[in-house]
């Protein structure tokens, strides 16, 4: 049980932090001494993580030379919610596995050192601003936990929807600016359209199978089902997948989220919220697996959403809207790989990617604080000034790009290899191309922003040691991360986050790693020619791919549609509605009340008050009923 132990102090961490902040509010107002509370929670989370990661991996090993199974899981659950019968509804705990264990000790790694680099970041914060970002930071940290130690599909989806709440809050965390306010509004609507999939999914499993355990649903309730009722269950799962991890066509949210600031750029939108759906989907792959179907569908959608995410960073000028579509697209190969029966392969690019992408925005983001503007046009040449940010954001580019040694060269052969060996031709092809595109796009901003011909106006200089020793750390983990590919004492990555002993993450031979480092080195070498030599003319080569770029900058008219979408449809039934309400039950309604009142009037007039009138009335009625009993009889 002591998986089970560790992971409630995982989760305890955070969630104390949240409650001491939320309901102290001196403490809370006192923004040093929140920051304070909320790394001592987050720093107690982590150390527990890799206590767990550890003790799993030991297992393994043992099992693993021993012949045995490695342990693949262990749950601690208590009623929710009761019903009759001998079992509840649902239960509430934990579920812990390698995948479970991997995936915490990243988010309680990128968390602790995204709230330290927030100290130096968000210094000139009011301390009540700052004591409530370090609340919603910790919020954040045990939601992300919680969905990724859920033992069942309700309780995953209960902090899925809390990992968003607090994804709108720290995005519209400025939220006097319109834009921010705008954002945070537009992530929360968007993603809720996949959500809504999500629960439909999730209750019409339970509605078939009565459960919402994963275990159960895997073992028992998966194999009885009908492949067209599975399928159907399959997709409405993915497309809440779709939401959360950005992919065609709801990622139109994740580059608008930018105007949160930089730090929870670097956790929520690229290490770890982004990811929850890759994590979904990986969590119930036996789900997924039932139906190859779905999983074609699935690696399709991700290469479309790499090569076309790569293709819109290629024309930004917002340093962090190049690294948010980046995000897009290697989000797509993590679906990719997944979809092409490679689940291991997509996990271990998602941990890489959580090193150097969070790299590249911890270091864009000590770059836009010394500059204040994130515009690449307004930055160059700023090496020499801020050698810390410069090396930090070559190695991450470098990882990102796909170059040995660094971490992402390994993740992203394995992903390639597993999309190449699963005979998807097509998509194997978009993410070839799209390694030549992401080489290209990272060095560009490297180059506009720290070489180039162009010499910054400014003071610029290093970050404080708060900002650069997390630049450091995730540098080092960026080359290091590469080790993850490896055997260790006899036990893979693919091997302990499965619980297969015969697993084993895809290879593709000297020819695969040689054609995606040319790739990418082509990228790299363009990208120097074009930003840095100067040898081609950037105004011609923009005109050279006018059309595609014109389609490129305008998000190749998604947000147009969702506009188009949103009046023609929510505005246009809103009127149809208004015009219903106002013209005919409100019609209805006025001219009976209308028509009471004339009525009214007129026999307000036979009230005169004079006695004679009143018996010339009594006459005339005696005389009308003596003429009809007359007739009648």
């Amino acid at each position: 049980m002591i998986g089970t132990h560790l992971a409630l102090v995982i989760l305890a961490g955070p969630l104390g932090a949240a409650l001491l902040l939320g309901v102290c509010p001196p403490l809370r107002r006192r923004g040093r001494v929140a920051a304070a509370v909320s790394l001592l929670g987050i720093a107690g989370a982590l150390v527990a993580a890799m206590r767990l990661v550890s003790a799993l991996w030991v297992f393994g090993v043992r099992a693993a030379h021993g012949g045995l199974m490695p342990v693949r899981e262990v749950a601690l659950t208590l009623p929710w919610l009761p019903q009759a019968g001998p079992a509840p509804l649902a239960s509430l705990g934990v579920f812990v596995d390698p995948l479970a264990a991997t995936m915490a000790a990243l988010v309680t790694l990128v968390a602790l050192l995204v709230q330290l680099y927030s100290l130096g970041y968000l210094a000139d914060q009011p301390p009540a601003a700052l004591g409530r970002y370090y609340l919603y930071q910790s919020l954040f940290a045990f939601s992300m936990l919680g969905l990724v130690f859920a033992p069942n599909l309700l309780q995953l989806y209960v902090f899925w929807e809390l990992v968003g709440l607090c994804s709108y809050l720290l995005i519209g965390f400025d939220y006097d600016r319109p834009a921010a306010a705008r954002a945070a509004v537009k992530a929360f609507w968007v993603t809720k359209l996949g959500d809504v999939g999500l629960l439909v999914g999730i209750v019409l499993l339970w509605g078939t199978t009565g459960t919402f355990d994963f275990l159960t649903l895997v073992r028992a309730g998966v194999p009885a089902l009908p492949p067209g009722f599975l399928a159907l269950c399959a997709g409405l799962l993915y497309l809440g997948a779709v939401g959360k991890s950005a992919q065609l066509p709801l990622y139109v949210w994740l580059p608008d989220a930018m105007e949160g600031p930089t730090p929870v750029s670097a956790l929520i939108h690229a290490a770890t919220m982004v990811t929850a759906g890759v994590y979904l989907v990986t969590r119930a792959y036996p789900l997924f697996a039932a139906v190859p179907d779905v999983l074609v569908v699935i690696a399709w959608v991700g290469a479309v959403t790499a090569f076309l995410a790569a293709t819109q960073a290629l024309v930004q000028t917002d340093i962090k809207r190049v690294l948010a579509y980046s995000t897009v697209s290697q989000l797509g190969y993590m679906m990719t790989a997944a979809g092409s029966g490679a689940p291991a392969a997509g996990f271990l690019h998602l941990l890489t990617h959580g090193f150097f992408k969070a790299l590249l925005f911890l270091a864009a983001g000590a770059v836009i604080h010394a500059a204040h503007t994130n515009d690449l046009r307004a930055m160059g040449r700023l090496a020499r000034a801020m050698p810390t940010p410069t090396i930090a954001f070559v190695i991450g580019g470098l990882a990102l790009a796909g170059i040995p040694p660094f971490a992402g060269f390994v993740s992203k052969e394995a992903v390639l290899a597993g999309v190449w060996h699963a005979g998807l031709r097509g998509p194997f092809l978009l993410l070839a191309v799209t390694v030549l595109l992401t080489a290209f796009y990272t060095f560009r901003a490297i180059f506009l922003a720290f070489g180039g011909d162009r010499l910054a106006t400014g003071s610029f200089h290093d970050p404080p040691p708060v900002m650069a020793g997390p630049l450091w750390v995730l540098a080092t983990l960026s080359v290091v991360g590469a080790a993850l590919g490896m055997d260790w004492r006899g036990l893979s990555f693919a091997a302990f986050v499965t619980g297969d002993p015969q697993s084993a993450l895809p290879h593709g031979g000297a020819w695969l790693s040689a054609l995606s480092v040319a790739l990418a080195g082509l990228g790299i070498a363009g990208a120097w020619v074009v930003y840095q030599r100067g040898a081609v003319s950037r105004a011609r080569l923009r005109a050279a791919f006018g059309p595609l770029a014109s389609a490129a900058e305008a998000g190749y008219g998604l947000d147009g549609a969702y506009a188009a979408l949103y009046r023609g449809v929510v505005l246009g039934g809103a009127w149809v509605v208004g015009w219903l309400d106002r013209y005919l039950v409100d019609g209805v309604v006025n001219y009976t009340s209308a028509w009471t009142l004339r009525a009214g009037v007129i026999l307000r007039a036979l009230q005169t008050g004079r006695a004679q009138d009143y018996l010339y009335g009594v006459t005339a009625g005696f005389l009308l009923l003596v003429v009809l009993w007359w007739a009648w009889a």
